[in-house]
């Protein structure tokens, strides 16, 4: 499963990715991320120290959601499973999204003792409106 062409281009513009996960105590916990994506999969980043990575790794079922920033109509929510959890100790990936949401190189809210990790995801479903 791939995301519809048509809603590819959500990924190039600066739209908030809403990220739901299930907790330990079976809760959804949903929260803001920057997205892109490669082609085949979603890829977000993270610190090690954030409760949806938490939640990832006991459970790899995810949603993520966004609303197109020019439509507020238009939207995208992709299901899929968590296929790797890859360290961005370069800061090469958080980098690269920073330079798309605020035009910023490197990221500025780095902060020391940060484990960041890139969390790559294999669509298996989409509903898109819009």
């Amino acid at each position: 499963m791939s995301i519809p062409d048509d809603y590819v281009d959500l990924f190039d513009k600066r739209s908030f990715w809403h990220v739901a996960t299930i907790g330990p105590s079976a809760t959804p916990q949903c929260s803001p991320v920057w997205a892109s994506f490669d082609g085949n999969h979603v890829r977000f980043g993270m610190t090690r120290a954030h409760q949806k990575f938490r939640n990832i790794e006991a459970n790899p079922a995810i949603a993520l959601s966004a609303i197109d920033p020019d439509n507020s109509y238009r939207y995208l929510e992709v299901r899929g499973t968590v296929t790797s959890i890859d360290d961005d100790g370069d800061l090469a990936f958080i980098n690269s999204l920073s330079r798309k949401y605020l035009d910023q190189d490197p990221f500025p809210y780095h902060q020391p003792g940060d484990e960041r990790v890139v969390v790559t995801v294999e669509p298996t479903s989409t509903t898109a409106q819009g």
